[in-house]
């Protein structure tokens, strides 16, 4: 955000100069000052916001495998706890009556 102002006395060459320059590459003369001499994204720097572009991404996957997997997981559990909650049906043949296995009419 653009909130200080820097006051420059300069040739009247020096002016022209800026002048033509700005209208040449179509900006203002503020405009073409604050670009020449902002610093400029080096090779490094493209390389480092590729990179850290590449690992959000990487991020964002992992999440939503984890994400994935602990549902999954969570299915799985409620499953087995669902399974060993619910009474078991008796094998009819195998009751045991007196400690004996009773004998069941065919």
């Amino acid at each position: 955000m653009k909130t200080e102002r820097v006051t420059l006395l300069t040739s009247p060459e020096f002016k022209a100069f800026l002048t033509a320059q700005a209208r040449q590459e179509g900006v203002s003369v503020a405009e073409l000052v604050r670009s020449r001499c902002e610093p400029q994204e080096g090779e490094e720097d493209a390389s480092l916001r590729a990179l850290a572009l590449e690992l959000r991404k990487s991020v964002k996957q992992a999440q939503q495998s984890l994400r994935s997997g602990l549902a999954e997981a969570e299915d799985t559990l409620r499953s087995l706890r669902k399974a060993r909650n619910e009474p078991s049906v008796p094998n009819s043949a195998a009751r045991a009556v007196d400690g004996k296995k009773a004998k069941v009419p065919a």
